[in-house]
């Protein structure tokens, strides 16, 4: 689906400045479109001369006249007149049109986008007038709002190119508004609005008061009139209440003329984030102390490794302790990573430090490196994960290099979409013609093949490397068939996603 810098870029002669100007407006608009109770079109003007829809938004107040999306259609004749008109005149004009998916007639008024006094668009508010129903006071309040905010997109004063604060995090219409003059005194409150207000003890009338009078924190109204840009804040107003505001002020020829407060209670969330930070916290200790009680046991093996005497029991015992430490490594890596995902690569290096340390001698030199990024993977595959890794650079160490050999190179590769992929590539004495992961009965492979195909739910060969292989790495061997390449492939989507 085209985005509406997309439709403007293919479509229009219109510049950088002016496309990111149309996007902060429809990162607005959705107030806008609550404001007016009605729908919102936003058109350019093709290089072919035709005016293209590049955005539609219906409002949350009120109900939508249009079930079609238009986004991407070329405006029909009796809207195309009225179109042209407002951007040649650069003024707001009305008139009746016939939309084609409606049985009857409705009403567009063309706002003109200006962007540094050049008409770049035309934003349209569509709707169907209703006879004999007289608006109620939140209806003639909002809309006067709305009139102050074609004021100036007319005018190019609004949406604001200054940094504010993220306006999709911002309240919403529907959550409360308070409307002020240009004194900063309140004209309106909405009812959810004035509901906000006795939630925080706030029992009397508004109207007529500043907020500073009231009790109020008015540090986003100051700064707005100040600053004549739109400000959020977020802030404690008593002991147990949070509210989120967003003060958007009127600009009239460079003067503040009154403003719109937006008002959200955001108390519960607030108290859940608390919560969240609470868990996550403590998931993060207890990793920190599985890694602690792991390395005890580790220490606990390596003391009763030294009293043994017989070398397949030392052996074993020395294997059990590596298997407990990569466990143990990616416990420490879970209690340092907030959230429910870890960095692999957090994970892989450290693997591979320890097999440098544990598993290569001065005569047997073997170099590790690691190449790629595995991105971010979901904790519950990180332990299986990291074992068979070990238990790969484990067997590399083994049977590519074994005792008398002259070392060489393993390189680990990692790649990351939706599945994590990881390649060990080494480029020693290769695996024996006809070999067969599926027959293996070693200890290592056993358990590699039981934790790929079971609690990783992915796949895993073993093959001889090819020079194509080895060069891909930056590796070098002695023959075309020298070295062992193993691709393993884990799906990494979590399985709530």
């Amino acid at each position: 689906m085209s985005t509406l810098t997309e439709f403007a870029r293919s479509n229009t002669a219109l510049e950088r400045e002016q496309i990111a100007h149309l996007n902060r407006l429809v990162s607005e608009w959705g107030m806008l479109a609550d404001f007016c109770f009605s729908d919102l079109l936003l058109y350019v003007k093709t290089t072919g001369g035709d005016w293209l829809t590049i955005g539609q938004v219906r409002p949350a107040t009120g109900q939508t006249i249009f079930t079609t999306d238009f986004v991407g259609s070329i405006a029909n004749g009796t809207e195309m007149p009225v179109l042209e008109r407002c951007a040649t005149e650069g003024v707001p004009v009305e008139a009746d049109v016939q939309v084609e998916d409606l049985a009857d007639e409705s009403r567009l008024m063309a706002i003109p986008v200006r962007h540094e006094g050049q008409v770049i668009g035309v934003l349209t508010k569509e709707w169907i007038e209703q006879s004999g129903r007289r608006p109620g006071e939140l209806e003639r309040v909002y809309t006067t709002i709305f009139d102050h905010f074609v004021a100036m997109i007319a005018a190019g004063t609004f949406p604001t190119a200054a940094r504010v604060g993220d306006s999709s995090a911002a309240p919403r219409v529907g959550d409360g508004v308070m409307y002020l003059d240009g004194d900063a005194c309140v004209q309106y409150v909405s009812p959810n609005a004035n509901s906000a207000l006795h939630r925080v003890g706030i029992q009397t009338s508004a109207v007529g008061m500043r907020l500073a009078e009231l009790g109020f924190h008015d540090g986003p109204v100051r700064q707005a009139f100040e600053r004549a840009v739109p400000v959020i804040e977020e802030f404690e107003q008593g002991s147990e209440t949070t509210l989120l505001c967003r003060c958007v002020p009127f600009v009239d020829d460079g003067q503040v003329s009154g403003a719109v407060l937006l008002v959200r209670d955001v108390t519960e969330l607030r108290r859940r984030d608390r919560l969240l930070l609470s868990k996550d916290a403590t998931i993060r200790e207890i990793h920190h102390r599985v890694k602690n009680n792991l390395q005890t046991i580790s220490s606990l093996l390596r003391l009763q490794s030294r009293r043994l005497t017989h070398p397949e029991a030392v052996a074993a015992v020395g294997e059990s302790v590596r298997r407990i430490r990569t466990i143990a490594l990616v416990h420490e890596a879970l209690s340092r990573e907030p959230g429910d995902d870890v960095t692999f690569l957090e994970i892989v290096r450290p693997l591979v430090r320890l097999a440098e340390e544990g598993l290569q001698s001065p005569d047997r030199p073997v170099r590790f490196t690691v190449t790629g990024d595995g991105g971010r993977i979901p904790a519950r595959i990180a332990t299986p994960l990291s074992v068979v890794l070990t238990e790969l650079l484990q067997n590399a160490v083994e049977h590519a290099f074994g005792d008398g050999g002259a070392g060489g190179e393993v390189v680990v590769e990692l790649s990351h979409d939706d599945q994590l992929s990881i390649r060990v590539i080494d480029n020693g004495r290769g695996v024996a013609s006809g070999f067969d992961l599926e027959q293996a009965t070693g200890l290592g492979l056993s358990i590699v093949r039981t934790l790929v195909t079971t609690e990783l739910a992915g796949t895993i060969s073993i093959d001889p490397a090819s020079t194509d292989d080895l060069t891909s790495v930056g590796l070098t061997s002695d023959g075309p068939q020298r070295g062992t390449v193993v691709s393993l492939s884990v799906p990494v989507v979590d399985e709530d996603d």
